[in-house]
């Protein structure tokens, strides 16, 4: 029998990022833009721990907080970027914080979270608990879910 459960950070929690997609060049989507983003995940297992849950979230405090130092406040750059110079001078003026993934949208922020938290909980529940999916919204409209299944 499988288990499953959700855990949901919230615009509300701050976080608020700009980025832009470069190889987007037939819509606005190539400019910096910013979305109040939201994540969802779903963790799963085959037995309940002692307490019987799936995951402690008590025990999520650092996929908070990685959410928040990629998310809450920042421009988020694709590595691959070819203004990614123009955009770290910004930072070294110290008007902005800027991250970089290998990727950006929803559905890269969906998969670079999703490989955060499930080695995060893989650690945390030795192996009892894995990510089955995370969803990543940029507003009530549109959103991409990842999973590696």
């Amino acid at each position: 029998m499988k288990y499953f459960s959700t855990k949901t950070y919230e615009h509300s929690e701050g976080l608020s990022a700009v980025f832009r997609q470069p190889k987007a060049t037939h819509s606005h989507c190539h400019l910096l833009h910013g979305y109040s983003l939201k994540f969802k995940f779903v963790f799963g297992c085959d037995s309940l721990d002692e307490k019987n849950w799936v995951v402690d979230f008590g025990g999520l405090k650092l996929l908070k907080q990685w959410l928040h130092d990629c998310f809450d406040h920042t421009v988020i750059v694709d590595i691959a970027d070819p203004e990614l110079h123009t955009i770290r001078a910004l930072e070294a003026k110290g008007i902005a914080n800027v991250v970089t993934f290998d990727g950006v949208g929803c559905e890269k922020f969906a998969e670079h979270a999703f490989n955060f938290a499930n080695s995060l909980i893989k650690e945390k529940t030795e192996g009892r608990c894995y990510v089955v999916s995370v969803e990543c919204a940029e507003h009530g409209a549109n959103s991409s879910i990842y999973s590696n299944k």
